[in-house]
């Protein structure tokens, strides 16, 4: 079991290979197929006195060892945590290869790492530690690489690169992406408890849109026709409220060709629904409820957050908070009037650059965003102009103003949710506004999609639609998008070490 861990890693791989040919030639199976645990290693020093003096069956990962003459110590580590194994040489029963379990003097074949299942009574140590005292020990997968200690794995590209070591040795990290499944999982309850259908629909889009955003492009050899990786599910879902249905979501992948950063990552999980019949103030309702749910389900009842240096109470309520007040009072500027001129000197004035084809729509959203990073939240802001938004309905009585609204929390716009457009003249005007700006350069600016314009003229009724991505979760977590992950986009790479043991040049 001891290494001198200062060795290369060839080296040390190369000594556990040594020991797992000894292993096969006792006629162990190194990787066998099966498992019988009947306790989880948590349940262990939980339900210790439930437990105490009963044979158990724990199995897990070798986190250390440590031998002390006839007697060892070690730590066994599940999905659900640890509990310490109790190993006497004069309980341990003695090597079987029929039975496929070690004796004491095989236990120097086993390396941290490894992945071992042992039967032993539940007990006290002499120093009080509730322990598995062990009677069998059967090998469940030899390990060739040795696991780095905590304090050795601090790179973040390693970390990401390696996340299964990561969440190996970190056990912040492993609990992390449990809540990330809980944090979706808490999204299906909650549409669910509301009648709502997940129905899955296309990734890949022969017209892709739905959002601000510039597309990846495949190509799909049976058909020998471009498709483009959809950036939102929003067009095909509101197809199905057009076909039918009046609640429906879905939960997945969506891509977009744009920079890597604490709070974007080209492909993430996105949620969108859409609900007919209801408008945006239902809506807006209807959403703060969500958050409250999920917050309430993944993090059990904790309601103040610490996120990006801001202070967030989730338990106060959500204020509103009206575009148009907050750009003239931050600028003295009407926003649904304004001159590109006079944005424009305002751009120059705070010194902030638009890095895209100039247009008023790219001015105001470039001013309005120097005001959201003082935002802590949450607060929902509504009215926005129309030209920013070019698939929600207008108000009623003002063309000018969208009937939309947008979660800020933490300085950062973490959602969208607006009464949805089902005129399809206007709709078609929209599009080509759009597609007029794309193809003066604006790559991100939507594309014209007549196809849905069509479904529109066979008729959609009133209907509000949402959608937020996996965003929200790294900001409850208070990580960076990659950190938010577990396998973050990362240029292919292999180490000289790997290289030297496979021989790729």
């Amino acid at each position: 079991m001891d290494e001198n861990n200062q060795q290369p890693l060839d080296q040390l791989r190369h000594v556990r290979i040594d020991k797992l040919n000894k292993l096969k030639e006792l006629g162990i199976n190194p990787y066998p197929s099966k498992a019988n645990r009947t306790e989880l290693a948590s349940v262990i020093s939980k339900d210790f006195l439930k437990l105490e003096g009963k044979k158990v069956v724990v199995t897990g990962r070798i986190m250390s060892w440590r031998e002390h003459g006839m007697l060892v110590f070690s730590d066994l580590q599940d999905i659900s945590g640890q509990v310490q194994l109790y190993i006497k040489k004069d309980v341990l029963h003695k090597f079987s290869k029929k039975k496929q379990i070690l004796g004491f003097e095989e236990l120097d074949l086993l390396d941290i790492g490894d992945f071992i299942q042992v039967e032993g009574l539940v007990t006290k140590t002499q120093r009080g530690e509730v322990s598995v005292q062990a009677e069998e020990i059967k090998l469940l997968t030899k390990s060739l690489r040795p696991i780095p200690a905590k304090e050795g794995l601090k790179d973040r590209e390693t970390k990401m690169r390696r996340r299964y070591l990561d969440t190996t040795v970190n056990r912040d990290v492993l609990e992390r992406f449990i809540r990330r499944a809980k944090f979706w999982e808490a999204h299906r309850e909650f549409f669910v408890k509301n009648k709502f259908f997940e129905i899955n629909i296309p990734v890949l889009e022969a017209v892709t849109g739905g959002a601000d955003a510039k597309p990846f492009i495949t190509h799909m050899d049976a058909l020998d026709t471009d498709f483009y990786l959809r950036i939102s599910q929003e067009l095909y879902l509101k197809r199905l409220i057009g076909g039918g249905y009046e609640k429906v979501y879905e939960i997945g992948p969506r891509f977009r060709n744009e920079g890597l950063s604490d709070e974007h990552l080209p492909e993430h999980i996105g949620m969108e629904f859409y609900w007919a019949y209801a408008d945006w103030r239902e809506g807006m309702k209807f959403v703060e409820d969500l958050f409250s749910y999920v917050i309430k389900k993944v993090y059990k009842n904790k309601t103040e957050f610490s996120i990006r240096g801001f202070d967030v109470d989730f338990g106060k309520g959500w204020k509103v908070l009206d575009f148009s007040d907050i750009m003239k009072e931050q600028y003295g500027v009407d926003v649904y009037s304004g001159k590109l001129s006079e944005l424009e000197s305002l751009l120059k004035k705070d010194n902030l650059e638009v890095p895209y084809p100039m247009s008023r729509a790219r001015a105001v959203d470039i001013l309005w965003k120097a005001i959201r990073g003082t935002i802590a939240g949450p607060v929902f802001l509504i009215n926005h102009p129309i030209f920013l938004s070019p698939l929600p309905k207008p108000y009623e009585n003002n063309p000018n103003i969208a009937e939309r609204f947008q979660p800020i929390i933490a300085g950062s716009e973490l959602g969208n949710g607006w009464s949805e457009l089902n005129n399809p003249l206007d709709q078609y005007a929209r599009f080509k506004e759009q597609q007029d700006l794309r193809d003066k350069g604006d790559s991100e600016a939507q594309m014209m999609d007549i196809d849905y314009v069509e479904m529109l003229e066979y008729g959609m009724p009133p209907t509000f639609g949402y959608g937020h991505s996996e965003r929200v979760f790294w900001f409850l977590e208070n990580v960076s998008a990659r950190e938010g992950v577990p396998f973050p986009q990362l240029k292919h790479e292999i180490d000289d070490t790997t290289r030297k043991i496979y021989g790729i040049n």
